[in-house]
């Protein structure tokens, strides 16, 4: 059992948090209220950002204490949205939201996953007609080696998930963001993921 805190209580932080108790682990989620952030990072031994990239960025760095020694698990995309309110651009062109999170917190290990998919696969892996890829990026081979332990208590098996190297690595995995919009249009919001075909 681990003592998480998922920052951020929206579609994929609610999944994320329901998915990770049902696995017994102990959750706390934290909302947009005063202090709600800073008191769960604090009491957890890992720190899931499941805020709206657009904003991770300010709302994390603000608690750089609270995230010090900590693994920070982060599963946002950092996009400028078009009209219909879908991603069109990256924030961070030629970097990546892990990366900035990672120089801003620089006593925090930041290891970016799950973030080449609409949320409901992050925690139902098996939802999906064949098997998805699920990618690690970070610098700490510890904190991944937690973090992949967490994919398979939500049922990503050991063969389906992918160490890409370093932070800077989470830069092609959040490019990835950019087919969304356009598999949207074309096939609705129906649960997909990326994978890579061997």
């Amino acid at each position: 059992m681990t003592a998480i805190a998922v920052l951020g209580n929206g579609r994929v932080g609610s999944n994320l948090a329901t998915a990770l108790t049902r696995a017994g682990h102990q959750v706390k989620v934290a909302g947009r209220a005063p202090g709600a952030a800073a008191d769960a990072a604090r009491t957890a031994q890992l720190v899931i950002n499941a805020t709206p990239g657009a904003g991770s960025l300010e709302r994390l760095a603000a608690l750089r204490e609270e995230l010090r020694g900590k693994i920070l698990v982060d599963v946002s995309n950092a996009t400028v949205d078009g009209p219909d309110g879908l991603p069109a651009e990256l924030l961070h062109p030629g970097s990546s939201l892990a990366e900035q999170l990672q120089e801003a917190l620089p006593h925090t290990r930041v290891v970016k996953t799950l973030n080449t998919m609409l949320f409901p696969v992050m925690t139902a892996p098996d939802l999906l007609a064949e098997a998805p890829d699920a990618f690690l990026s970070g610098d700490d081979p510890h904190a991944k080696q937690t973090v992949r332990d967490l994919l398979i208590s939500l049922g990503w098996r050991e063969e389906w998930i992918t160490d890409l190297g370093g932070i800077q690595t989470a830069r092609a995995t959040e490019a990835a963001i950019l087919f969304v919009p356009h598999v949207i249009r074309t096939s609705g919001f129906a649960p997909f993921a990326i994978k890579i075909a061997r």
